[in-house]
């Protein structure tokens, strides 16, 4: 800008705050680009755990045998013409019930001459059977190999999914509140390495109650590395690069979710597919090593000579010229300003996790706030997996179905960049919202009985919708709240929409109950949350805010900028950049 002083005049020039030395230093140099490089490893081991109980612990197709009407062999059809009269059928799936079939008139091994027409069997009276025939009898998941066939064991399938994600409650409970303590890299090393080795020992199991334990405990340390990598990349960046890096990151996370259907349909074997997506959370742990710890974070706990490392280190490898001892000196007397006397009781480096907790539950606001949040994380998280969840439902090949569901929130993590730079954080968050309620309740009109495409499309474009509201939902969380606990409070609202995540593997039980429960559930709660949201304040542009006052004046870009001249100064230099 014309009006910016000269960069000699180092004493009367802009603040040296962290955003000034970054511009320095290269805003987005070659050592940006290989750090948010090696944190997409996290992510994509993050969709692996999430996701990876859909083909484990996926139920299969599979019927009685009828003795006399069929040998057995591997090569007779799975539902052969005669199929009809010996076994029902399920009117929602047209798919041969389950262990049941009906009553033969005459012995089961006698030959019924081929035919085996419906005179031959009794159909009011319905038997039940241990003698199956499958689909694909070469696949392979925990409900052939322990054993969890028919109807009376599908709540223990169901529930693989629900003790996953009550791990990662727990994770999110502890992660957070250790991350803001003691840092975003140590976390996110230890969680990589003891989630993906508990997954790598899960396939190791013999019996369903060895599996759930390591199903509980794997999530306890592998689910929260997409939040913590996710927070390393907002604030190694700028504000105008946040919606960038988030683009690639949720590229990168649908790329995986898909690349499980593609391993699942190539292996057919839970076990190994356990091992070819865990294993290599282990061998990345060198890789990861070399990561850098959060300058922001670093700055919150008054290690200045840390990031004035770092910033050398990034200088060096961007090709920069190393900062002066006048601009670093500069910079350390700020902070240390920033930061308060040794004594003064609002010193951010002194204050304890439960003091900034107790700080906040004075900004009524900010209380406010945080529960909006939270049941938004709920609505997002619940919708989002049961729809990903119900893909494998769909007419067609389930492992096509979910590739192309997964595949299907790569448009809206791709459009997420023009968007929210177009029409802010607010407009995008409750327009996407209402758009996802608007196509789930549309799935119940007459609009299905169009034909199969019709209610295919629905489900895509809910699919759609809900991607990028969840796109959104991690930039909007990271921009409301202050750095002393921005994974804090992003852990707790990623936590409770844990919750809804929990219901989503359950849409088959409620389904049983009513088959329009699971669409009217997401419809609803998605129309709900699209309207709370525009309690929400606008952050387009604006710099993250570092304090507890800061996040609270958060109402809209204009008033942030007034109630604070040195984030109005940062978010000019930003813009310029």
């Amino acid at each position: 800008m014309s009006t910016e002083p000269a960069p000699s005049s180092a004493a009367s020039g802009p603040s040296a705050d962290l955003d000034n030395l970054l511009e320095h230093v290269s805003r987005f140099g070659p050592f940006q680009f290989w750090q948010c490089a090696l944190l997409l490893l996290p992510v994509i081991f993050n969709a692996f755990s999430n996701l990876c109980y859909v083909f484990t612990a996926g139920d299969l197709n599979y019927r009685c045998h009828i003795g006399g009407c069929e040998n057995g062999t591997q090569s007779e059809p799975y539902i052969p013409p005669w199929l009809h009269n010996a076994v029902p059928f399920r009117e929602s799936t047209n798919q041969p019930a389950k262990c049941e079939r009906y009553h033969p008139l005459r012995s089961r091994d006698a030959p019924f001459g081929g035919a085996c027409d419906a005179a031959d069997f009794n159909s009011s009276i319905i038997d039940r059977c241990t003698d199956l025939v499958y689909e694909d009898p070469a696949e392979r998941t925990i409900v052939n190999d322990f054993d969890l066939l028919c109807d009376e064991n599908r709540w223990k399938v169901t529930l693989v999914g629900t003790i996953h994600n009550v791990g990662q409650v727990l994770a999110l409970a502890l992660s957070g509140m250790i991350s803001d303590r003691f840092g975003r890299r140590i976390t996110l090393l230890l969680c990589v390495g003891i989630g993906s080795t508990l997954g790598v020992l899960r396939s190791l199991t013999v019996g369903y109650g060895s599996f759930m334990v390591f199903e509980f405990l794997e999530p306890v340390f592998g689910s929260t590395v997409y939040t913590t990598a996710f927070v390393l990349c907002q604030e190694l960046v700028e504000p105008e690069r946040r919606v960038i890096v988030k683009s690639v990151v949720l590229v990168a996370y649908s790329l995986a979710e898909a690349a499980i259907g593609l391993l699942a349909m190539e292996l057919r074997n839970w076990r190994t597919l356990t091992r070819a997506l865990f294993l290599p959370g282990v061998l990345s742990i060198p890789l990861l090593w070399t990561t850098v710890e959060s300058m922001r974070w670093l700055l919150t706990k008054g290690h200045h000579r840390e990031v004035i490392r770092i910033l050398r280190q990034i200088a060096k490898a961007n090709g920069r010229p190393p900062l002066s001892e006048e601009l670093l000196a500069k910079f350390t007397a700020q902070q240390q300003a920033k930061a308060g006397p040794q004594d003064h009781p609002d010193r951010i480096k002194e204050k304890s996790f439960v003091q900034l907790l107790a700080e906040t539950c004075r900004h009524r606001r900010l209380m406010l706030r945080i529960v909006n949040c939270s049941f938004c994380w709920f609505t997002n998280a619940m919708v989002y997996y049961g729809l990903t969840l119900n893909s494998v439902t769909l007419a067609g090949d389930k492992y096509g179905n979910f590739i192309l569901i997964t595949l299907a929130a790569i448009p809206p993590s791709v459009a997420i960049n023009c968007i929210l730079n177009r029409y802010g954080r607010r407009k995008t968050q409750c327009g996407s919202l209402l758009l996802c309620g608007l196509f789930c309740l549309l799935t119940l009109t007459a609009l299905k009985d169009i034909g199969a495409w019709a209610n295919v499309t629905l489900f895509l474009l809910s699919k759609m919708a809900i991607s990028l509201s969840f796109s959104t939902l991690y930039i909007y969380t990271a921009e409301i709240f202050p750095t002393s606990l921005r994974q804090s409070f992003i852990s707790f609202c990623s936590m409770v929409g844990r919750f809804g995540s929990m219901l989503a593997p359950q849409m088959p039980l409620l389904q049983a109950l009513w088959a329009p429960l699971p669409m009217v559930l997401f419809g609803s709660v998605a129309l709900l949350s699209g309207l709370l949201i525009l309690e929400f304040p606008e952050t387009t542009g604006t710099t993250l805010p570092d304090t507890l006052e800061e996040a609270a004046a958060l109402n809209n870009a204009g008033t942030a900028r007034k109630s604070h001249p040195g984030a109005m100064e940062e978010a000019k230099l930003t813009t310029s950049a």
